[in-house]
């Protein structure tokens, strides 16, 4: 499934690199421990996170994953995101907890299989 019809049916906010909307997403991936995301994601994963520093756009980057969705309605400090739109890494938020963005994300993604 593209981003641009997850980012519409789940109502998320855009905050860098528009450009990327046409980008596939393999599956989710949800943590907030970097290490753990490291390890365990896979390329073309959406990332859930409520982080918001620097370091999230490293990790996406290494990791070549799709974007990264940030709950709870938090915000990327300023760095965070000149640095997504160095590196050309989707940001996206939303006011949704961790729990139940991952769970929509699971059925958008879930039916296209």
């Amino acid at each position: 499934m593209k981003l641009n019809e997850i980012i519409e049916k789940l109502k998320l906010q855009v905050l860098t690199v528009q450009d990327k909307l046409d980008t596939e997403v393999s599956y989710g991936y949800t943590s907030d421990l970097l290490s753990d995301v490291i390890a365990n994601s896979k390329e073309g994963n959406l990332w859930i996170t409520l982080q918001t520093h620097q370091n999230i756009i490293a990790v996406a980057k290494l990791k070549d994953l799709a974007g990264i969705i940030i709950v709870n309605n938090r915000k990327p400090e300023e760095e965070t995101l000149k640095k997504a739109e160095e590196e050309n890494v989707l940001l996206i938020t939303t006011e949704e907890t961790a729990f139940n963005i991952s769970g929509k994300l699971y059925q958008l993604i879930s039916t296209q299989e």
